[in-house]
């Protein structure tokens, strides 16, 4: 029985799991990522340490059947635990499985840990992705045959397989950080409640179409002028910023030929993307499952630890 511990380091939180036969065990979320290590990686590598022996705490008879620390994402980059370099697109689970790179690190767990690279796109279109490699490998366990990817977050991907299951395609949109950047270090932080977990349609609709057609720039000032003027409701002020935030995603996956969109990340976000793209495009939409979205990076980073060859991703 495989047991190992995967962490998905983001840019702004990391999550720890202890995984026995695909399995969740125990987890835990540390409130640092990437973007703490910037500032220096002690205090995000020490945190990283305290939870990994707290998980093996809540389930010893594990502790000494772990094969090895399974990682991805921004873990992997110049501000994580260990730079890894990307590979080039295209690239799917052989090419990820043939490039993980295995190190030590005393400092946080005499367990080897096993870091999966992320993907550079070259040529005219520059882009890199780290963790969503691993999030799209964890979520093709279905094959929809030819579609494109939405993977909302703080880097929102949009990503295009090719006919082997490779990513060949992607383009990279700061949606998440730029939402949490306007509400909460502008005028508009009185206004954007970010944790709320519904919205109203026709407010959503309408911030999209207002920012498809006056610019993101003039759109988002009407956020407060809905909080101050019009005296909106806040459910209906966040959906109107929410459809102005997700306007240029829904301007970019229209950009794809391709009929069929499948959407990750939490599920506000997937049913507002479901939402525009239903009026604002003809393609089919099929929206990912709590518990698929939950469980895509433990899935993928074991599937291209475990790659034997002939899968495709």
């Amino acid at each position: 029985m495989a047991v190992y511990i995967t962490i998905d380091g983001g840019t702004t939180n990391t999550r720890i799991r202890l995984v026995s036969n695909g399995q969740v065990i125990s987890s835990g979320k540390i409130s640092r990522g990437a973007a703490s290590g910037m500032h220096g990686r002690d205090a995000w590598c020490s945190s990283i340490s305290q939870m990994i022996c707290q998980l093996l705490a809540n389930a010893p008879r594990y502790a000494d059947r772990i094969s090895c620390i399974l990682a991805s994402g921004m873990i992997t980059s110049e501000f994580g635990l260990y730079k890894v370099d990307h590979i080039p697109a295209p690239a799917g689970i052989g090419e990820l499985h043939d490039n993980l790179v295995e190190v030590m690190l005393p400092d946080i767990s005499e367990l080897p840990f096993v870091f999966v690279p992320g993907v550079i796109q070259t040529g005219d279109t520059i882009d890199m992705m780290r963790g969503d490699e691993t999030e799209l490998v964890g979520i093709r366990e279905e094959a929809w045959g030819e579609c494109i990817y939405v993977l909302p977050g703080s880097h929102t991907k949009i990503i295009e397989t090719d006919a082997h299951g490779r990513i060949s395609r992607f383009s990279t949109l700061l949606t998440g950080e730029m939402a949490n950047a306007l509400s909460g270090h502008t005028i508009l932080a009185d206004a954007v409640d970010l944790t709320m977990d519904t919205f109203d349609p026709a407010a959503l609709s309408e911030g999209c179409r207002y920012s498809r057609e006056y610019g993101i720039n003039r759109a988002l000032f009407q956020v407060r002028i809905r909080k101050n003027v019009r005296r909106q409701t806040p459910v209906e002020v966040y959906s109107f910023f929410l459809g102005c935030i997700l306007s240029a995603e829904i301007d970019e996956i229209l950009r794809y030929p391709q009929k069929t969109v499948v959407i990750g990340g939490r599920a506000p976000l997937r049913n507002a993307l479901h939402t525009l793209l239903s009026e604002y495009g003809n393609k089919e939409v099929i929206c990912l499952t709590d518990e698929a979205v939950e469980l895509s990076v433990i899935r993928g980073v074991i599937r291209i630890y475990e790659y034997r060859g002939n899968q495709m991703i």
